[in-house]
């Protein structure tokens, strides 16, 4: 696993560093290659924060945890990312059967009543026009809405993108990556 250590604003001692790399490396087994770990520490008011953020195959698992110590933080991230690593690898097993016994699946609900299963996803489809605008009019729109996010169209660009209202307060805007062709 490829990790950074990220220090905003604080100096990340190395037995921390060493921590980082320790704790990181039970994920070993969940990822053999090709993850990447971003970890950052920073100080907010008198409490210590870390985020964490591993990156395998395009899926993002993201933690952000504050205590009083860094290394509380850490841990607490590492708990958080294992179960969302855990109930991930759940659901893909459970597409990966449902893919295989495709045939089988279709007879037996021919067969029996519709049973809903745990985990599915209850989805409200809302559609409404894109309008060009700047990241600030969209933020002035997303808190006129009283919403946590809010997707425009981003006026120079012409690119979809979404804002966001972030837990320390800020804000955060994503921005869609040009594909190399």
């Amino acid at each position: 696993m490829n990790i950074s250590i990220i220090a905003r604003q604080v100096n990340v001692r190395d037995d921390l560093k060493a921590l980082v790399e320790k704790k990181l490396a039970k994920f070993d087994r969940y990822f053999p290659r090709g993850a990447d770990a971003a970890v950052t520490f920073r100080r907010i008011r008198d409490d210590e924060c870390v985020e964490l953020t591993i990156s395998v195959g395009g899926t993002l698992f993201r933690a952000e945890e504050t205590s009083a110590e860094f290394r509380t933080s850490l841990t607490r991230c590492i708990d958080v990312i294992e179960g969302q690593i855990r109930k991930n690898k759940t659901r893909l097993e459970k597409r990966m059967k449902s893919t295989f016994a495709a045939a089988e699946a279709a007879v037996e609900e021919a067969a029996a009543a519709p049973v809903e299963e745990e985990g599915d996803f209850d989805i409200r489809v809302k559609s409404f026009p894109l309008k060009p605008m700047t990241p600030e009019e969209a933020i002035l729109q997303m808190n006129l809405l009283g919403h946590a996010f809010y997707a425009f169209e981003d006026a120079d660009s012409g690119d979809t993108c979404v804002v966001y209202k972030r837990n320390a307060g800020s804000y955060g805007l994503i921005i869609p990556e040009k594909k190399a062709e």
